[in-house]
C-alpha cells in the first residue's frame, strides 16, 4: 500500500469518526440553593470524565467522542459558583470542556435518558465544598404551643418538567404556583407554618424531598402534582398516600440503611434508633410507619372532600401507591393530583392564577380541618382545643342561599374581611365553592 492511499484511508477514517462523534447541542444552567445543575444536551450518548484542579479552581469535563456545536457565552452563570465556560479539541475525537470556578466544588455527574421535551443529556451537579447538604434550615422550635409545620413539595423541576399538556403547558410551573398559593393561605393563619421543598425551577431527588421535610421537623408532607394520562379524556382530582406493600418495603429499607436510621427520629416521643438493635428498631419503625400512615389516610380524606367543592373528583376516596416521595417512616404524607394537564380543557383551568388559588384553597381548607380536630401535641391548636381558648379559622362550603354577606354576619366578621381573606373581588358565589372563614 503506498503512502498516499494510506493517507487517503486515514484520512477517511478520521471523516467518519467526526461524523459519527455526538455533539453538544445548547447547555442549560439551573441554580438550586444547595446546589447547581449544568445540562449539556447530546446528539446520542457518551462516556465522560470529570475531575477537579486547584489554584485556581477549575472543573475539567471530558467528553469522548464529542463536538461543540453551542456557544457557552450565551449563558447567565448568575448566582452559581460558575465564572465562565470554555472548550477545547482533545485529541481528534474528543472534547474538553472546562468550568472557571468561584471557589472549589463538589461535582456528581451522570447521562439522562430522553424524554418527552429532552433529547440524550449529560448532567453535572456542582455541589458546595460542605456537601450535597450544606444548606440546612432548622424548623420552628418545638417548645409549648409551637406553629404545625407543613412541608409542601412541588413536583418535578429543572430538567424534569413532569407531564406536558397543550400549548407548552408544564406541570412543574402549574404545581409551583399552587404551591406557593397554598404555602401564603397557611402562613397567613395563626398557629401554622410551612415551607416549600423547593422555591424556584430547579430539580430535588424525591429521596431528598422527604430528607428536607425532616429537617424541617415537619407535621406532614403535601406533594403537589398535575397528572397526565394517554387519553385526554381523563380529569379530575385526586389523593394518595402510601400503600402497605410500600411500608412494608420502606421499612425494610431504612432498617437495611444504618445512615439513615441513625438519625431517624420516631413519631411518638421523639425516640432514636441509633442505639436499638434491628428487631427493636424494626417493631418501633413499624409503629412509627402504621401511625403516619393512618394519619396520610385521614388527612388525605379531608383534603379529598375539601377539593370536590372546586373540582370533580378522578377517584372518590384516598388512593394508595408506593410513591417514593411518600416513604416517610415517621412523617404523614400525602400526594395530591390536582387535574390532568393531559386533558385541554382541565389545563386551561389550571394554568390558570384564579383556579391555581381555589385548588390551594381547597387543600388548606381540608388540611385546616384536620389539624382542628387532631392537632399534633404541643402545638397552639392544641392547646386552643383543650384549654377552649382563642377561635381558630375555619373553612365553610357554600350551599344553596348562601350570600357572602349573611356568611360574614354569622360568623362575625365584615364582608370586606371575608372578601379579602379568599381573594374575592365580587360577592358572586356558587355551590361547592370553599371559603376560609378568618380566626376571630
Amino acid at each position: 500500500m503506498t503512502v498516499a492511499l494510506r493517507l487517503i484511508l486515514l484520512s477517511v477514517i478520521l471523516i467518519s469518526s467526526v461524523a459519527g462523534a455526538a455533539t453538544v447541542s445548547n447547555v442549560r444552567v439551573w441554580p438550586a440553593p444547595d446546589h447547581t445543575r449544568l445540562v449539556f444536551d447530546m446528539s446520542g450518548p457518551v462516556d465522560h470524565k470529570v475531575f477537579a484542579l486547584s489554584k485556581p479552581d477549575r472543573l475539567v469535563i471530558d467528553i469522548s467522542q464529542a463536538s461543540l456545536e453551542t456557544d457557552f457565552t450565551a449563558v447567565s452563570y448568575e448566582g452559581t459558583p460558575i465564572q465562565r465556560i470554555r472548550s477545547a479539541r482533545r485529541g481528534s475525537k474528543d472534547l474538553r470542556v472546562v468550568l472557571d470556578l468561584r471557589e472549589s466544588v463538589n461535582p456528581k455527574s451522570f447521562a439522562l435518558q430522553p424524554n418527552d421535551q429532552y433529547g440524550h443529556r449529560l448532567v453535572i451537579d456542582l455541589y458546595g465544598s460542605g456537601g450535597a447538604q450544606q444548606v440546612k434550615k432548622q424548623a420552628d422550635d418545638h417548645a409549648q404551643k409551637r406553629d404545625i409545620v407543613v412541608v409542601i413539595d412541588a413536583g418535578h423541576g429543572g430538567e424534569d418538567p413532569g407531564a406536558l399538556g397543550p400549548k407548552g403547558i408544564r406541570e412543574k410551573d402549574v404545581v409551583l404556583a399552587i404551591s406557593r398559593e397554598l404555602q401564603a393561605l397557611l402562613d397567613q393563619e395563626r398557629g401554622f407554618s410551612s415551607r416549600l421543598t423547593r422555591k424556584g425551577d430547579y430539580f430535588i431527588p424525591l429521596r431528598n424531598r422527604t430528607a428536607l421535610a425532616r429537617e424541617y421537623n415537619a407535621d406532614l408532607l403535601v406533594s403537589v402534582h398535575a397528572d397526565a394520562f394517554k387519553s385526554p379524556d381523563a380529569s379530575g382530582a385526586s389523593v394518595y398516600a402510601l400503600s402497605k406493600r410500600g411500608a412494608t418495603s420502606e421499612t425494610a429499607r431504612w432498617l437495611a440503611e444504618k445512615e439513615n436510621t441513625s438519625d431517624l427520629i420516631g413519631g411518638v416521643g421523639g425516640v432514636s434508633l441509633e442505639d436499638k438493635d434491628q428487631v427493636l428498631a424494626g417493631v418501633l419503625l413499624d409503629l412509627s410507619m402504621t401511625a403516619s400512615l393512618k394519619a396520610s389516610l385521614t388527612v388525605g380524606d379531608s383534603v379529598l372532600r375539601s377539593v370536590s367543592g372546586v373540582s370533580r373528583l378522578h377517584k372518590k376516596r384516598v388512593e394508595q401507591a408506593g410513591f417514593v416521595v411518600l416513604k416517610s417512616p415517621d412523617i404523614p404524607s400525602i400526594l395530591v393530583e390536582t387535574g390532568f394537564i393531559s386533558n385541554p380543557s382541565e389545563a386551561q383551568r389550571l394554568k390558570t392564577s384564579k383556579y391555581q388559588k381555589k385548588i390551594a384553597t381547597a387543600i388548606y381548607g381540608g388540611l385546616q380541618k384536620y389539624f382542628v380536630d387532631a392537632p399534633p401535641p404541643g402545638t397552639l391548636l392544641a392547646w386552643q382545643k383543650q384549654s377552649g381558648q382563642g377561635k381558630v379559622g375555619q373553612t365553610y362550603v357554600i350551599e344553596k342561599g348562601d350570600t357572602l354577606s349573611s356568611i360574614a354576619q354569622r360568623n362575625n366578621i365584615s364582608l370586606n374581611d371575608l372578601m379579602n381573606h379568599n381573594g374575592l373581588t365580587t360577592e358572586s358565589l356558587r355551590i361547592g365553592q370553599v371559603l376560609m372563614i378568618p380566626a376571630t
